[in-house]
């Protein structure tokens, strides 16, 4: 009858032997995936997954949105509202009396 030490060695063993394997297929399967995409003139970037759902991606140049103008604002703190998102507190029931005047140009 195997011992628990005998059995614990064994198993140390095959998770090397596991390891040693899954080494050498993977530097395989990297090279076939590298000589496909070669033969293909594929990108990572045709690889990667894209995204399904939501909003899209930002983009990648760094590039940002700017900020909206305000519409609201509080003149008792000078606080600003764009009018976009959750609406402030100080906003109130009449959000008319917070506009801000547009200049007529």
């Amino acid at each position: 009858m195997t011992t628990y030490k005998q059995l614990m060695a064994e198993k140390a063993a095959l998770e090397a032997k596991l390891h040693e394997v899954r080494a050498k297929e993977v530097a395989g399967v990297i090279a076939k995936i590298q000589e496909l995409m070669t033969d293909y003139g594929l990108t990572i970037d045709d690889i990667a997954k894209k995204r399904g759902r939501g909003r899209p991606a930002q983009p990648s140049n760094g590039a940002s949105k700017s900020p909206l103008p305000p519409k609201y604002m509080d003149p008792k703190t000078g606080k600003t509202w764009s009018g976009r998102g959750r609406a402030p507190a100080w906003l109130g029931r009449n959000p008319k009396r917070f506009l801000i005047a547009e200049d007529a140009a």
